[in-house]
């Protein structure tokens, strides 16, 4: 009776060994995307830079000239996307100098990552864009999104700890060729009239 159960009891643990090693070989031959884990799409704004390689038909003889557009972009900055953001927010609307010379008195960390994407996308604009004088450029885009976040563990006392997050942004730039266009100035009253006489046109749904 004791051997039965000795016997038993061998085969059950020999059947669980088996079937341990056999799911560990076999997670191996699946695909290795299917085994990371990311809370961020790899796949935003993946088609900024194939923006560059677009062609335009012909333009007519009586036709204006196309301005050239340059886009570009840096990812994975070690740097977060909310920062970023107000600097690529400042030098919206800017010439290419202007933008360089504010970034260039800013003792910011993302300043000066924006000033090496700003001169990297104007020397494409003369290299690969024909742009005749590279200071005839300005600012037509500027924005940041967010990057790969990493969690990691913030150790506390008493065996105790945090979640903090590594983070990472994208920086993303377009440059167009010519002036930049001129902003049409709007004071606070020009605001409130506007808004008055948004009131004055609202109706009344299903009424006569």
């Amino acid at each position: 009776m004791a051997t039965s159960v000795m016997s038993s009891g061998g085969i059950t643990l020999l059947r669980n060994i088996a079937r341990q090693l056999h799911s560990r070989l076999f997670a191996f031959d699946q695909p290795q995307h299917q085994l990371i884990h990311t809370s961020v799409t790899l796949d935003v704004n993946k088609n900024w830079d194939r923006k560059n390689k677009q062609v335009f038909p012909p333009q007519l003889p009586d036709e204006a000239q196309r301005p050239a557009e340059v886009h570009h972009c840096r990812r994975q900055i070690k740097y977060s996307k909310d920062k970023m953001w107000y600097l690529a927010k400042m030098i919206r609307g800017m010439t290419i100098d202007e933008a360089v010379a504010q970034l260039e008195f800013n003792d910011k960390k993302g300043a000066k990552i924006m000033k090496e994407v700003l001169l990297e996308a104007q020397e494409m604009a003369v290299k690969n864009h024909n742009v005749e004088y590279k200071s005839n450029l300005y600012v037509a885009e500027s924005f940041s999104n967010k990057g790969k976040y990493l969690k990691r563990i913030r150790y506390h006392g008493r065996g105790m700890f945090g979640i903090m997050d590594k983070v990472h942004c994208h920086y993303f730039v377009k440059l167009v060729e010519g002036l930049p266009p001129k902003v049409e100035e709007r004071t606070g009253f020009d605001q409130a009239k506007e808004y008055v006489e948004h009131l004055k046109s609202r109706t009344i749904i299903h009424s006569l």
